[in-house]
């Protein structure tokens, strides 16, 4: 009887923290960011407000590994062009790996208002 408690505590405690585990990464992978469109950070592309280039490159590469089971570290990302403040606006950025391989990494806009734009990338 008691192994059959021990059983079930050890699964019981296993399953937690795989659970904590899988919620902290998600949380912490999250590849979508809301950024306020201001004197700062926003440049015009086209006529329409955008998201600055340098804003757009600095936050991906922060947010693009933040766990070692998640991705690839990179470095050096640059973004062409600013990000449009318009749904469904994208922009390729580039970034290096640590054997200097490059990486091509999609943004698009998911929504955007007159004061911020909710934008993410793809891993």
């Amino acid at each position: 009887m008691q192994r059959n408690k021990f059983a079930i505590g050890v699964i019981g405690g296993a399953t937690a923290v795989i659970a904590v585990g899988a919620l902290g990464t998600h949380l912490l992978a999250n590849p979508e960011s809301t950024t306020r469109l201001d004197s700062f950070s926003t440049v015009t592309l086209d006529g329409h407000k955008a998201l600055a280039a340098n804003i757009v490159a600095g936050r991906t590469e922060s947010r693009y590994h933040p766990l070692p089971w998640i991705g690839d570290k990179i470095t050096g990302v640059t973004c062409p062009t600013g990000l449009k403040a318009v749904a469904g606006a994208t922009v390729t950025c580039t970034g290096k790996k640590r054997d200097g391989s490059a990486v091509r990494i999609p943004v698009r806009v998911v929504k955007a208002t007159d004061s911020s734009v909710t934008w993410k990338f793809e891993r």
